[in-house]
């Protein structure tokens, strides 16, 4: 849907990359690793980024390592509208605001790392009502066309478990 209105392949994967966590930082070289795409087009659309204002960047060794501008005025605007894009705004709106006593809601997997995925993968704390969250699940999944896999602990669980993976930094979704 969105490439009707952005043509270049290379800036929706920017922008999912960028404005779905913004603690992510790339440099160039990362970039075309995980895109598949070559350097220049990649850098011809991190240099409009930056020079529009949306991204930032700094010095690291000897990598230009690029981070999302959050004090840009359409940061927030930008980030509904990637949030849209894969369907997060309904899970939050059809599920997480309807769970009960829920406390935190953590986005993980490819979606956290502002990758692209035709699945939605969350960690759920507080107290819910598991038979009740399984029928949201299924009405989101429809609306969206993404499946969504959840883990839910209490909070007592919660501050024992380690949700991070190597590489994989939690995004907090939603809390209370």
């Amino acid at each position: 849907m969105i490439e009707t209105l952005i043509s270049s392949k290379t800036r929706i994967k920017l922008l999912l990359k960028f404005f779905l966590n913004s603690s992510t930082t790339a440099y160039l070289r990362s970039l075309e690793e995980e895109f598949g795409e070559s350097t220049n087009s990649i850098r011809i659309e991190l240099n409009r980024f930056e020079k529009a204002g949306f991204l930032a960047s700094h010095s690291q060794a000897n990598k230009k390592v690029f981070k999302v501008n959050t004090s840009h005025p359409l940061f927030k605007d930008i980030n509904s509208i990637v949030l849209k894009l894969v369907g997060l705004d309904h899970v939050i709106d059809y599920v997480i605001q309807k769970m009960g006593n829920l406390k935190k809601v953590y986005l993980v997997g490819h979606l956290s790392q502002g990758k692209d995925s035709e699945k939605i993968d969350l960690v759920l704390v507080g107290d819910i009502n598991e038979a009740f969250l399984k029928e949201l699940i299924v009405k989101a999944e429809k609306k969206i066309h993404k499946s969504i896999h959840y883990i839910h602990y209490t909070e007592i669980d919660f501050k024992l478990a380690h949700i991070s993976e190597p590489g994989i930094t939690p995004l907090l979704l939603w809390s209370k």
